[in-house]
Parts: structure tokens; C-alpha cells; sequence
């Protein structure tokens, strides 16, 4: 159980590191104009800050929505699925119950 976890956080952190690397080539292409110097202008700057902050927002924006939406979606999943196979149970068994000992 527990390697799968690693694998779980291993796959989130290639997620992330690739909506950070889109991110990054993105503003970079639209906003640096200029690779004479070793630093960025003004407007540069302004510009990446601006790219970035939108779409970081966009980014938590699609993600709210996605969080609002998946429980709906997997009910619908489940909900299709037991009634494409009903020899599918709905709910999984309840364990037997224990002996009761009279102390």
C-alpha cells in the first residue's frame, strides 16, 4: 500500500513540475524579447508577474471546478455501471458480526 502512495505523490509531482515548466516556456516566449542583457526590463518583469498571476488563477479556478464536479461524474460512472452489470452489488458486504461474549 504504500508504494502505491509513492507512486501517487510521484505522479502529482510530474504533474505539477509540468504545469510549472508550461507555465514557465509560456510567459518567457510572450514576454522576453531581449536576451542581450542579464536582466529583465521593467516591462519584462511586469510582464512575466501579469502571465504568471493569470494563470496560476486560471489554474485554481479549473481545479475549483474540477473538485466541485468529480463526485457528480463518479456517481454517474457508478451509477452506469450497476446498471450495465447488475450482477455487480451496489455496496460491498458487511464484514460478519463478532460474537458477542457476555462480560
Amino acid at each position: 500500500m504504500e508504494a502505491e502512495e509513492q507512486r501517487q505523490q510521484l505522479r502529482s509531482l510530474r504533474d505539477f513540475l509540468l504545469v510549472y515548466n508550461r507555465m514557465t516556456e509560456l510567459c518567457f516566449r510572450r514576454c522576453v524579447c531581449n536576451l542581450n542583457y542579464r536582466l529583465l526590463t521593467g516591462r519584462e518583469e511586469s510582464c512575466l508577474d501579469s502571465c504568471a498571476s493569470k494563470l496560476v488563477h486560471s489554474n485554481h479556478r479549473l481545479m475549483r471546478s474540477y473538485v466541485a464536479l468529480m463526485p457528480g461524474i463518479l456517481q454517474r460512472r457508478a451509477a452506469n455501471s450497476a446498471s450495465q452489470d447488475p450482477a455487480l452489488p451496489t455496496a460491498p458486504p458487511e464484514p460478519p458480526a463478532a460474537p458477542r461474549t457476555g462480560t
